[in-house]
């Protein structure tokens, strides 16, 4: 398959901006029935945001790097508050999006940024997922502390997804000998974009403090609904 043809969520994020016409991107996964991401959501404003996601909003300060930053919904309220905000996205479409509505964004793995330390991280809409597995979180908050100015803050939100292996009686079916029950494996498509089947974490807030605490980071638990739950992590 040809790499442009690879961006699901960047095609999804420019024909809703040209069309209007909301349309579906497919999520698929190894575990769950196939799931959609409606167009239109990509564009949310912020009456539209979740509770936790406004809450994040209200937790930035100062310089803000937003991590996984898809139409730069959030970048842009940043923005409109009077907040320094840099966007990255492995997205082309979506950052040739954000730059379209001014934004300072680029098209950046997150482990590659070098650019200069921050603030505020922000990972939201389950960002720090991009450690893919529970066992290269701490690779990934690593990289988070060395872009951390000294009175910085990383900003995230992940769903403890325990609640899917649960039995109609409350018990857990989990294979103890699996690996991570919040490991999972997605493929996205729409039109004719499609992923490869790539590998993303949903981690539960018991062991992203423990990993956060081991390199010297201190997690607390800002609000939750739903096993879905924000965290902010910042230097002990």
């Amino acid at each position: 398959m040809k790499k442009s043809l690879q961006d699901p969520l960047g095609a999804a994020i420019l024909d809703f901006a040209k069309t209007k016409k909301p349309k579906d991107v497919i999520v698929r996964s190894e575990i769950c029935d196939d799931d959609t991401i409606p167009s239109a959501y990509l564009h949310r404003s912020y009456d539209e945001m979740p509770l936790i996601e406004k809450k994040a909003l209200e937790l930035c300060k100062g310089s803000i790097l937003d991590i996984g930053a898809g139409a730069g919904i959030h970048a842009s309220w940043l923005s409109e508050h009077n907040f320094t905000v840099e966007a990255i996205d492995i997205s082309p479409m979506a950052v040739q999006y954000m730059q379209s509505k001014g934004l300072n964004a680029s098209a950046c793995k997150f482990e590659d940024y070098e650019s200069k330390k921050h603030d505020t991280l922000l990972m939201l809409m389950n960002g720090i997922g991009i450690a893919g597995e529970l066992s290269n979180l701490k690779s990934i908050l690593l990289k988070a502390k060395e872009l951390l100015l000294p009175q910085g803050q990383i900003i995230c939100d992940s769903t403890d997804i325990k609640y899917l292996y649960e039995d109609d009686e409350g018990g857990l079916w989990i294979d103890l000998n699996a690996e991570y029950y919040g490991n999972f494996k997605f493929q996205m498509k729409f039109k004719e974009h499609e992923t490869e089947w790539f590998d993303w974490l949903y981690v539960d807030f018991e062991n992203l403090s423990k990993i956060a605490e081991d390199i010297g980071l201190e997690a607390n638990k800002m609000h939750e609904e739903d096993n879905h739950f924000l965290a902010v992590l910042k230097h002990k």
